[in-house]
C-alpha cells in the first residue's frame, strides 16, 4: 500500500488508473479504523480494481464547541489495518494540502439537511459536503463507498454527487455493529466502562421501533413513543432527536403508508459522548393476522 500526500500525486495515480482500463473504488474516512472502515475496505476490492482509503480529519465538519483535538487518531495503527483490509492507496493530506491559503468556497446543501444532524450541527453539512467533493476531484474514482450508520450523511453525499454530476456509483453498506448490537464508531473510544455498557439501549430502542412497526403499527408519534420509551430505560440518556421519518427524504407525517420505506434516526448523550444510530424498515404491506378467541 502506497501513501500519498498530496492531491496532484492523487490525480496522477487515478488518472493513469483510469488511463489503463481499471476500475477506482473510494472510501473516504477520518480514520481511528474499526471493523466498519475494514468492511467498506474490502467491498471495495470486490467492487473494483483499486481501492483507495482516505484519511483526513476535516476540521470543517466540526464545530468551534466539538472534538476537533481529540479526536482519536494513530496512524501506524491505520496505515497497517487499511493495508491488511486490502487498499492500494492511502490518501493522507494534512489540513494546508486540503485547505490552502485563500481557500474561501463552501457547499451548502439544503432539503435533506435542514433537520436532525443539520439542525444540531448547523455548520457540519457545509463541511462535509466540501470535503467530499474535495475527496472526489482528487481521487477520481468510479465508486465511492460509505456506511449506513451515517444514514443523514449518505443522503447528502447522493445529492452532492447527483447535483454536482460527479458521475460516481455511491455504494452504502450497513451499519457495523458490536456483538451486543452496539454501533461501531471510532467516538466510542470516549466511553466511560459504565456508559459502555449502557450504550446498547440506543439499538434496544431501534429494536423496539422496528417491533411496533412490524406488529402494524404506522402512527409516527405512537411508533415514536415506543422508541422514547425505551432509551428512558437509562436514567443518564439525553436525547437530542428519536424520530421516524421517509427513508427517502427525512419527511415527517402523521402515518406512514404500506411499502413505504422508512428510517428510524437516533443522537443520543451518555455523558459527554453523543452516539448516533439508525435502522430502515418497510412498513408491511397488510396488517399481521388477528388471532381469533
Amino acid at each position: 500500500m502506497k501513501i500519498v500526500r498530496t492531491i496532484k500525486d492523487m490525480q496522477n495515480i487515478s488518472d493513469r488508473f483510469r488511463a489503463e482500463g481499471k476500475k477506482i473504488s473510494l472510501v473516504p474516512t477520518m480514520g481511528y479504523f474499526h471493523e466498519g472502515h475494514l468492511s467498506l475496505m474490502k467491498r471495495g476490492k470486490e467492487l473494483a480494481d483499486i481501492v483507495i482509503t482516505t484519511l483526513f480529519v476535516n476540521p470543517t465538519q466540526f464545530s468551534p464547541n466539538e472534538d476537533l483535538d481529540k479526536y482519536p487518531r494513530d496512524f501506524d495503527r491505520d496505515r497497517k489495518l487499511a493495508e491488511n483490509a486490502g487498499a492500494d492507496f492511502l490518501f493522507f493530506p494534512d489540513v494546508k494540502e486540503m485547505y490552502p491559503d485563500g481557500f474561501d468556497l463552501r457547499i451548502n446543501i439544503g432539503g435533506v439537511t435542514s433537520e436532525f444532524e443539520g439542525k444540531s450541527r448547523p455548520t457540519h453539512f457545509s463541511g462535509v459536503a466540501t470535503v467530499v467533493a474535495k475527496l472526489f476531484l482528487a481521487t477520481n474514482p468510479h465508486i465511492a463507498l460509505f456506511g449506513q450508520k451515517d444514514y443523514q450523511q449518505t443522503l447528502v453525499v447522493r445529492k452532492l454527487n447527483h447535483d454536482l454530476n460527479f458521475n460516481i456509483d455511491i455504494a452504502v453498506s450497513p451499519t457495523i455493529r458490536e456483538a451486543d448490537g452496539l454501533a461501531m464508531s471510532s467516538r466510542n473510544k470516549y466511553l466511560s466502562a459504565e456508559h459502555r455498557g449502557k450504550a446498547t439501549i440506543l439499538f434496544k430502542a431501534l429494536e423496539a421501533g422496528r417491533l411496533v412497526i412490524e406488529s402494524g403499527e404506522r402512527d409516527r408519534k405512537i411508533i415514536n413513543a415506543h422508541i422514547h420509551k425505551t432509551l428512558r430505560t437509562v436514567s443518564e440518556i439525553r436525547i437530542d432527536y428519536a424520530c421516524t421519518v421517509d427513508a427517502g427524504t427525512l419527511g415527517v407525517q402523521d402515518k406512514f403508508d404500506a411499502g413505504q420505506k422508512v428510517v428510524i434516526l437516533l443522537a443520543c448523550y451518555l455523558g459527554k459522548t453523543r452516539l448516533i444510530d439508525n435502522a430502515l424498515i418497510t412498513i408491511p404491506a397488510k396488517f399481521p393476522p388477528v388471532a381469533m378467541t
